[in-house]
């Protein structure tokens, strides 16, 4: 009975030791298969975070979607219609829905989630106290990403529930960082996130879908005109990241004297086009608090 106690505590250790050789990062579990889960599962792959797409299993209850991930990621990855199903062995599981089905995703599992499995969600407003008032032995980590994660160039803040620790912040932290940029913040400042870069990419692709509307109204050719205004906003965003200088700053060397730009941005300023980017952060943070009013 000893020798086959013995040679079963060996061979587990010889698997865990295979599995670790064969397998880089943790073990994720989304649930829900929607873009952000998308955005976030391809971008731990292509970092190398993750090294294998059989590392990530996927709940989704629709067919069709879960064709479109089979499609993207391969036969490797793990997809089910069930949540339960999709969290085992997860060392971290992702709360990957909208926030209105955000309860019915918690309550599909909530009876087999283990208290070493980290729970991370990315639902929109809803607060870190509503997941541990369903989750109760989990650690909690609210997450407010964006979908430049398929790129590798999201912007994220994040904050830790009160059953999170250093080593849940550990765990964490290098996959977002490993996304683009991420900031530990206090949670009454992730609704402000909200509204700014999770909201953020919608402004900016219709701001570069009206530069390039206002090229094809000049002349320009269509995916010449799209390609200039893309770029162009690329290059700007880079200019504020990596030269340090005030976008304020910046905008005054490229704006002569009477020149070409200064015309634009005077039209830009009587169009009120900078209180209306204003307002539409704000009001993208209140609704945000709204719907994590709505949950509590």
């Amino acid at each position: 009975h000893l020798c086959k106690k013995r040679h079963f505590l060996i061979s587990l250790f010889l698997s865990l030791v295979y599995r670790m050789s064969e397998q880089k990062g943790p073990s994720i579990a989304f649930i829900g298969g929607g873009a952000m889960a998308t955005a976030i599962a391809s971008g731990f792959l292509s970092s190398g975070k993750v090294s294998n797409a059989s590392q990530i299993a996927i709940g989704e209850p629709f067919e069709n979607q879960r064709k479109n991930l089979r499609n993207r990621f391969g036969d490797e990855i793990r997809l089910t219609d069930d949540n339960s199903e999709a969290i085992k062995n997860a060392d971290i599981v992702f709360l990957a829905v909208k926030p209105q089905y955000i309860e019915k995703a918690m309550l599909s599992i909530s009876k087999t989630i283990q208290p070493q499995q980290l729970v991370v969600s990315i639902a929109a407003g809803v607060t870190i106290s509503t997941i541990e008032r369903f989750l109760r032995n989990s650690p909690v980590i609210r997450v407010m990403p964006n979908t430049p994660a398929f790129v590798g160039e999201m912007a994220s803040g994040y904050s830790l529930g009160s059953k999170a620790t250093d080593e849940h912040r550990k765990l964490i932290a290098p996959l977002l960082e490993a996304l683009g940029t991420s900031f530990e913040l206090n949670e009454s400042l992730l609704d402000a996130v909200t509204g700014l870069s999770g909201s953020g990419p919608a402004y900016v692709f219709i701001m570069i879908e009206a530069m390039s509307d206002g090229g094809v109204r000049c002349g320009l050719p269509r995916n010449v005109a799209l390609r200039l205004a893309a770029q162009t906003v690329l290059g700007a965003s880079k200019m504020v990241l990596e030269l340090g200088k005030h976008p304020g700053e910046l905008k005054d060397l490229v704006t002569s004297p009477g020149g070409t730009t200064i015309a634009g941005v005077h039209a830009l300023e009587k169009a009120m086009f900078r209180a209306g980017v204003m307002d539409a952060v704000y009001a993208a943070t209140k609704r945000s608090q709204e719907l994590g009013h709505s949950d509590s």
